[in-house]
């Protein structure tokens, strides 16, 4: 009894007997990795919550300087029901028949996707309660971007970056996506447009607006003699809300395209070559070979770079700005560059709650596309 009385005592006594250093070895994982987390604890999180109570708070100036008063959610009411409403969300106005036929057919699918979810064998009672928030939240979206667009109205700078978003990702992925694919085949000088394609990625956005700003002056610029050959010299691009805003879209298109066809490029080269012999053997069409072969090997780097330039997308600031400089009126004028305008203005509190509504929005896509692209790689896996 005393020699096992004496062991345990041993065994004990046993850790503490080690030298300092390896008692310390346990703590080394921690004490490397807290300078990382201070850091994105001072550089992230902290000016986020510090611009939320920005965005809770409006600023008064003084004689003796300046101060934030807390005036909780006045900001939010003033973009949503205030004052703002009509710069933020946009002027809304009876529907036509044309916008009551396409909310009606966006409405029918997102009734189809849900009850189809309902009837499916993967249900779950949280995953039918978070599709019935994201459709109803889809169908206001959908119900004011048809009012604001599709009748006399005038749609606001989040309407406007809405369509910035769509239409630019979208155009963006399917370019990039048949570029990829015809310079992945063996084509002659595939090597010199793999190096100019990937150009416009090259330049500022700044720059790239200033090129843009001068192709579509038609007064002046070095496009000047073409415009006049073709009697367009006395027209204005950027002087009517669609054509301003088409100005933008297709600077953005022209400069973010060669960033999603560089990844894509680099997946499709990836492609084992196995897979398209057996197509071939099987007697595939090239398009059973890209839809059953090519597009679920490349889903995974679809949905990654999408989403990237998903997120980019929202924040769009360069292009409206420098050139039309969010005209005519607010016609192009985006979220981000709404923000900065007021905060110009000296109305911090406004630009910071317009901050965190773009960051809600970015938020709730970026989660449902995630969530809609998850399932979807699993089912091809």
């Amino acid at each position: 009894m005393s020699g096992e009385a004496s062991t345990r005592s041993v065994a004990v006594a046993a850790p503490w007997r080690r030298p300092l250093s390896a008692r310390l070895d346990r703590f080394a994982g921690p004490v490397f990795i807290m300078p990382a987390v201070l850091v994105i604890l001072a550089f992230s999180i902290f000016p986020l919550l510090a611009s939320l109570y920005v965005s809770l708070s409006r600023l008064s100036l003084s004689a003796g300087g300046a101060q934030l008063n807390f005036v909780g959610l006045d900001n939010y009411r003033k973009l949503l029901v205030g004052i703002d409403r009509t710069h933020f969300l946009g002027l809304t106005e009876p529907l036509t028949p044309v916008s009551v036929a396409v909310l009606a057919a966006v409405y029918a699918g997102f009734a189809y996707l849900l009850v189809r979810y309902a009837r499916g064998p993967g249900r779950t009672a949280v995953g039918l309660v978070g599709r019935v928030v994201v459709v109803v939240v889809a169908a206001a979206g959908a119900w004011l971007v048809a009012d604001t667009i599709l009748t006399t109205g005038r749609p606001g700078t989040l309407v406007v970056t809405i369509i910035y978003v769509g239409v630019d990702v979208g155009v963006q992925y399917l370019l990039a996506l048949g570029l990829a694919l015809l310079v992945v085949q063996r084509l002659p000088g595939r090597r010199f447009f793999r190096v100019v394609f990937l150009l416009p990625m090259m330049i500022t956005p700044v720059g790239v607006a200033y090129l843009f700003r001068m192709l579509t002056d038609t007064s002046k610029g070095p496009l000047y003699p073409l415009w006049a050959h073709f009697g367009l010299a006395d027209v204005s691009w950027v002087s009517s809300p669609w054509g301003a805003r088409l100005a933008v879209m297709i600077g953005d298109v022209w400069q973010w395209t060669p960033f999603i066809f560089i990844v894509l490029l680099a997946a499709l080269e990836s492609l084992p070559v196995e897979l398209y012999e057996a197509a071939v053997v099987d007697g595939a069409s090239r398009w059973q070979t890209f839809w059953e072969v090519t597009f679920p090997q490349i889903l995974p780097a679809t949905s990654t770079v999408v989403l990237i330039r998903l997120i980019e997308a929202f924040k769009i600031v360069d292009l409206p700005n420098i050139l039309t400089n969010g005209g005519p009126g607010t016609a192009t004028e985006s979220l981000t560059l709404h923000a900065y305008t007021i905060w110009r203005s000296l109305d911090i509190g406004g630009s910071a709650a317009i901050a965190y509504m773009l960051l809600f929005v970015v938020t709730f896509v970026g989660l449902t596309y995630m969530n809609l692209f998850r399932r979807r790689v699993t089912a091809m896996a």
